[in-house]
C-alpha cells in the first residue's frame, strides 16, 4: 500500500533498459518518501525474470506469465494493471514514455481517474501549497507534503513546468529511454516474487486483438550507446554542412546527432534527433556544432561527460552548459578538427 510501482516493459523475455533506468529512479524516490519499490512484469515464459530486476532495489516483483500477454496489446495489460492498482494502490507509478507506455499510461490513468504527466525530464518528492475552497465556500491555503514534481519543458521548450497531482492516485508519469540513470543497487538484493493468476486480472473477453506477424527492425545507429557525439543545428546550414559532421564524426569514431531545429529544416534523419522529442543521450563527449541550445534540446544532453560547443555566437543559451567554447563558424572550425585528427589518428 502506497508505495513506487514501475511497469515493467519486456521484448521477448527481456526487461527493456528504459524500465531498468525508471527502477533506478524508482528505488531513490521510495527511499525519499520511505516505502518499498514494486514492480509489475507481464509476458509468456517469465521464469526467472525476478532476477533481471531485484539488483535495483525491487522489494516485490509483480509477475503476470500467461501466452496472451506478449506481444503487448492493450486490452489484457489494462486490465491486469487496474486491477491490481486497485488492490494495491500505490501511490507513484512509473511507465517508459515509448509506444507501449504512451498506450497504457493514459488508459490506466483514466480508468483510476488519477493524472498523468508525459515525456518528464526530472522527478522529485517535495511539499505543495494550494488555495483550495473549504466547506464553506471560503479560499483557503492547503499544505500536502511529499508530492511527486513532475518535471517537463513545456509551451515548445520555453518553459520548464512542475506538475503536481495532490488530490489523485497514482500519481503516473512517462520518461524518455536515456533520461534517468541505470544503476544497479546491490547484485544480491532480495526481494518477494509474486505469481498472479493472469485469469483473476485478465478476463477472457480482453484478448480480443491477435498479434499475427512482428516486424522488428534493427537500429541503424547506435546514438543513445555512443561515446562520443557530433551534433548539428539549424547552424550547419544544409544538408551537406552534416556531411562534414559524418567525416568528423568517422574520424572519432562516433555517431552524429541533430537538433530539432535541423531535423525539421531537412539536413538529418528524424531518428538522429537529440531533445525532448527526440533521444536522450550521455556520452563521455558531446560536440555541438551550429546548436543554439533550446531547453528541449539540452534537455535530450546534459549528462553529457564533457559538453564542447562550437558557434560563432558567444552568447548562445548551450555555452552556458559547455565546458569548453570554441567560438567561431562551423566552416571555418570542423574542417580543422577533422584535419587535425586525420593526421593524429592511426
Amino acid at each position: 500500500m502506497n508505495n513506487v510501482f514501475v511497469y515493467c516493459e519486456i521484448e521477448g523475455t527481456t526487461v527493456k533498459d528504459v524500465s531498468l533506468e525508471l527502477l533506478t529512479k524508482g528505488r531513490k524516490l521510495a527511499d525519499t518518501l520511505g516505502v518499498e519499490l514494486e514492480c509489475i512484469i507481464a509476458g509468456n515464459g517469465l521464469a526467472g525474470v525476478e532476477k533481471q530486476v531485484m539488483k535495483y532495489g525491487v522489494d516485490k516483483v509483480h509477475v503476470f506469465d500467461a501466452e496472451g500477454l506478449f506481444p503487448y496489446t492493450s486490452n489484457p495489460h489494462t486490465a491486469l494493471v487496474v486491477k491490481l492498482f486497485k488492490e494495491e494502490k500505490p501511490q507513484i507509478c512509473l511507465l517508459g514514455a515509448t509506444v507501449i507506455g504512451r498506450d497504457l499510461g493514459p488508459r490506466v490513468s483514466s480508468a483510476l481517474f488519477s493524472g498523468l504527466t508525459a515525456d518528464c525530464t526530472e522527478l522529485e518528492i517535495g511539499d505543495f501549497d494550494m488555495n483550495v475552497r473549504n466547506a464553506e465556500g471560503k479560499m483557503e491555503k492547503k499544505h500536502y507534503e511529499q508530492q511527486l514534481y513532475q518535471i517537463r519543458p513545456a509551451f515548445g521548450g520555453n518553459i520548464v513546468a512542475t506538475i503536481v497531482n495532490p488530490e489523485h492516485r497514482p500519481q503516473m508519469a512517462t520518461v524518455r529511454e536515456g533520461v534517468m540513470k541505470k544503476e544497479v543497487l546491490d547484485e544480491n538484493y532480495k526481494g518477494q516474487v509474486v505469481n498472479h493468476d493472469v485469469a483473476k486480472y485478465v478476463p477472457e473477453t480482453e484478448y480480443v486483438v491477435k498479434v499475427l506477424d512482428r516486424h522488428v527492425e534493427k537500429a541503424k545507429h547506435n546514438l543513445k550507446g555512443a561515446p562520443i557525439v557530433v551534433a548539428g543545428g539549424y547552424g550547419m546550414g544544409s544538408k551537406e554542412g552534416f556531411d562534414m559532421l559524418f567525416e568528423l564524426a568517422k574520424e572519432l569514431h562516433a555517431e552524429v546527432g541533430a537538433s530539432r531545429a535541423a531535423v525539421d529544416a531537412g539536413f538529418c534523419d528524424h531518428d538522429r534527433q537529440i531533445g525532448q522529442t527526440g533521444v536522450t543521450v550521455r556520452p563521455k563527449v558531446y560536440i555541438a556544432c551550429g546548436i543554439s541550445g533550446q531547453i528541449q534540446h539540452i534537455a535530450g544532453m546534459q549528462e553529457s561527460g564533457i559538453i564542447i560547443s562550437v558557434n560563432s555566437d558567444e552568447n548562445a543559451p548551450i555555452n552556458t552548459i559547455a565546458d569548453y567554447v570554441i567560438n567561431g563558424t562551423v566552416e571555418e572550425v570542423v574542417p580543422k578538427l577533422i584535419k587535425y585528427y586525420k593526421k593524429n589518428n592511426k
